[in-house]
C-alpha cells in the first residue's frame, strides 16, 4: 500500500472515533439492539484501520497488552459476572442480578467481558495478516 499522509494523519482520530462509537453501542445494548459483541467488532475495526495505516507494531504498542490477553481478561470478567447469582442466591450462573437501589445489574460486566473477548480475538486473527512493515 502506498504511504498516504491523509491516512497517517487521520489514523489516531479514526481509532478514537471507533472506540467512542463502540462504547456507546456497548452501553446502549441493554435497552436497544447492540451490546458487547457488535461493540467489540466496531472497536476492532478502529484498531485494524490503525494497523493498516501505521503498522501492526504501532497498534500493539497502543493496545499495551497482547490481543489474546485482552480476550482472556474479557473471559474472566464475563465469567465473574455470573458469580453473584450463583454464590449469593443459588440461582443459575448467568441469572441477571440488580444492585440494590441502582439501575445497574450484572449484565453490564457480562457485556464488557464479551466486548473484550470479541475485540481480542478479532485483533489476534487480523493483526498477523496486516504485515510487519511500518510506513
Amino acid at each position: 500500500m502506498q504511504d498516504s499522509l491523509i491516512l497517517r494523519a487521520s489514523a489516531r482520530y479514526v481509532l478514537w472515533a471507533c472506540l467512542a462509537l463502540s462504547v456507546f453501542v456497548l452501553l446502549r445494548g441493554h435497552n436497544e439492539p447492540g451490546g458487547g459483541f457488535i461493540g467489540g467488532l466496531i472497536g476492532a475495526l478502529g484498531f485494524v484501520f490503525h494497523a493498516i495505516t501505521l503498522g501492526p507494531a504501532a497498534t500493539r504498542r497502543t493496545l499495551r497488552l497482547d490481543p489474546l490477553a485482552w480476550a482472556g481478561i474479557g473471559l474472566a470478567v464475563a465469567a465473574a459476572s455470573g458469580l453473584p447469582a450463583l454464590l449469593l442466591h443459588a440461582e443459575p450462573l448467568l441469572t441477571h442480578q440488580w444492585l440494590e437501589g441502582l439501575p445497574i445489574g450484572t449484565a453490564i460486566p457480562f457485556d464488557v467481558g464479551v466486548y473484550l473477548v470479541v475485540l481480542g480475538f478479532a485483533l489476534a486473527l487480523v493483526l498477523p495478516f496486516v504485515g510487519d512493515e511500518a510506513p
